[in-house]
């Protein structure tokens, strides 16, 4: 419950608001603008559920054999690792817990993403994309440019 001050008549009333019920349910504030909960709620208990190599951000074991040195030095990562993850792993809900029921406006502009990269391997550009179409409302999203920053290598 929110004890508000209303300019208009300068009185102060009491507003209850709900916050972040999953439910779609739009909200108004007091400055009269709708509030919804833009949550997928049904796309984070299916991530939760999943199970696999790299899932929920949990390390990938390698045996001796996938242990390479060069995997590192080229990519700052290892990328036999990351040609051996989902492209659309599930990953770990990192936000301040006050973060996880935030409501948002309604009417939100939708935004071009641009990516750029250099030299980055083909996976994690991959997983990327998916990531961002995965966990963005599609209304959201207006595209995905990529851009390639000078990458000399034949093959991204």
């Amino acid at each position: 419950m929110w004890l508000c001050f209303n300019n208009i008549n300068h009185s102060l009333f009491l507003q209850t608001f709900p916050l972040g019920l999953g439910d779609g349910q739009l909200y108004t504030w007091t400055d009269g603008l709708k509030r919804k909960d833009w949550h997928n709620y049904e796309s984070i208990q299916k991530d939760a559920l999943r199970t696999g190599k790299g899932e929920h951000g949990k390390p990938y074991p390698l045996t001796e054999e996938d242990r390479d040195d060069s995997a590192y030095r080229e990519n700052g990562f290892n990328i036999f690792v990351s040609n051996n993850i989902a492209l659309e792993r599930s990953l770990p809900d990192i936000r301040h817990p006050n973060c996880k029921h935030k409501v948002y406006l309604e009417k939100l502009p939708n935004t071009s993403i641009i990516i750029p990269f250099h030299n980055e391997g083909w996976t994690s550009l991959l997983r990327t994309i998916h990531s961002i179409i995965n966990r963005t409302p599609d209304i959201l999203i207006a595209e995905i440019i990529l851009v390639d920053d000078f990458s000399d290598r034949g093959k991204i």
